[in-house]
């Protein structure tokens, strides 16, 4: 059985403008969640926040905050959700 990528979005995130506001609010949540023992959000976050710095780190010069679906598109270029065709 194979997982598939799922985006669960808030209306908290939809607030969000640039991806440096992205990466503050998933850093408390993070913190939060570390001290809730919530380990199943940790990991959420954790994995979250280091497609934020990476998306940022290759893209240095755009602010917007990316959606779940660009950062997973990503990461996985392969993925059927993410391939482009040309008609």
């Amino acid at each position: 059985m194979r997982l598939r990528y799922h985006a669960v979005v808030s209306r908290s995130d939809l607030d969000m403008k640039t991806i440096d506001e992205h990466i503050q609010k998933d850093q408390e949540e993070f913190l939060k969640a570390l001290a809730e023992h919530n380990d199943g959000k940790v990991r959420h976050l954790t994995e979250e926040l280091q497609w934020l710095l990476d998306h940022k780190k290759q893209f240095p010069e755009d602010s917007h905050d990316p959606t779940a679906l660009e950062l997973f598109c990503e990461q996985n270029p392969d993925e059927p959700e993410c391939l482009v065709y040309d008609d």
